[in-house]
């Protein structure tokens, strides 16, 4: 089996780094002499737990290139429906800004697209908020910007 750990290093520092993501890529039937196997891919995510679905690599000729295609393989299909090609590249989520009453701007929770909304609440911690499933509109913006 592969495992492929994803670490974050906060501004390069070794000594501060941790375990953001895995992969991880089984072996779990040979074809004939063992020239082409099948692989079953699982990605895990430290937020998000399980990413994507759980694929297979059919038939995959193990001798015929790097690891690293096989890698990137895996990861295509775990994240695309069992086929081994990139999904479409994720876009910036648009989402309705509000205006209370009293003038302030806001953004609902329930509107924004996963897996952006786990992210943005996560970092909104310590943060006041306009109204219970809200948060303000800078706030947003920020994290938009990554200044969150």
């Amino acid at each position: 089996m592969l495992r492929i750990t994803v670490e974050l290093l906060p501004g390069g520092r070794e000594q501060e780094k941790r375990v953001i993501a895995t992969a991880d890529i089984a072996r779990v039937s040979d074809g004939r002499f063992g020239a082409l196997a099948d692989y079953r891919v699982a990605l895990q995510d430290a937020v998000l737990s399980e990413v994507g679905e759980r694929a297979v690599v059919r038939s995959y000729p193990r001798w015929a290139a790097s690891v690293w295609d096989l890698v990137a393989r895996g990861i295509a299909a775990a994240l695309n429906q069992d086929i081994e090609a990139l999904p479409a590249r994720p876009a910036k989520p648009q989402v309705k800004v509000h205006t209370n009453d009293a003038g302030f701007r806001y953004v609902r929770l329930d509107e924004i697209p996963e897996p952006t909304r786990t992210f943005f609440d996560r970092k909104l911690a310590g943060s006041g908020i306009p109204d219970h499933g809200c948060a303000y509109a800078h706030d947003w913006f920020d994290f938009l910007n990554g200044y969150r």
